[in-house]
């Protein structure tokens, strides 16, 4: 076991970062609020496109079982 801790102690180098550490924390950061900001374009697109999915809205509302917006939960007897 001596000989394997000799061979990795001389294998050891001194590797000099290409950059100060706070800045890959700082890249890091950017990069996660680039990433907030594409997920927050697509906040509530769904409703700015209604039109395009009302007619299949209107098929589907008639269905057994369907619930409306504003009806309130279903009760449930106990």
């Amino acid at each position: 076991m001596s000989h394997l801790t000799t061979v990795l102690a001389a294998a050891e180098a001194h590797v000099e970062l290409p950059m100060p550490t706070w800045a890959f924390g700082v890249i890091a950061i950017v990069v996660f609020l680039l990433l907030l900001g594409v997920c927050w374009s697509y906040k509530d697109v769904a409703n700015r496109h209604g039109h395009r999915s009302a007619a299949d809205a209107a098929s589907h509302a008639g269905a057994p079982g369907a619930t409306h917006h504003g009806t309130g939960h279903p009760t449930q007897g106990h």
